[in-house]
This record gives structure tokens, sequence and C-alpha cells, in this order.
């Protein structure tokens, strides 16, 4: 379906809907569109620390939540 098609129905069942909860979502999803979002430029060094910790997720190498907050009592002496 072309832009141009997606548009009209869009247009028409906007039209035809009564219901305002779905109205306002459309709305605040459109409302999205121009929005300024910035994209987060990651550095080479932040991108090598995420490649990282992917990694060490593959193999395993991670604590569970429960794991860290097990530790952190402890630490705590809880």
């Amino acid at each position: 379906m072309s832009s141009i098609e997606l548009r009209k129905k869009l247009i028409e069942r906007i039209k035809e809907t009564e219901n305002e909860k779905l109205l306002e979502e459309a709305y605040r999803l459109l409302e999205m569109e121009t929005d300024d979002f910035e994209t987060y430029k990651l550095t080479e060094n932040q991108k090598k620390a995420i490649n990282e910790s992917r990694e060490q997720i593959k193999n395993g190498q991670f604590l569970t939540n429960e794991q860290v907050n097990n530790d952190s009592d402890e630490w705590l002496g809880k």
C-alpha cells in the first residue's frame, strides 16, 4: 500500500470514529513525528563497552538482579 493510499484510509477512519481515546492516541503518535528528537551519538569507547558487555552476556558472565540484590544486602550488612 502506498503512502498516499494509507493516508487516505487513515483520514477516512479518523472521520468515521467516535472513539475519543483512539483519536487522542493517533494525535499523540502523529505529534511524535514533528517533535525534534535528538539522536544520541555514541563514542567509540561507548560502542566498545557495549560490544564487550554483549560478549560477556553471551558467555554467561553476568549477575542476575537477584544476585546483585543479595550481594548488595551482604555488603550493607543486612
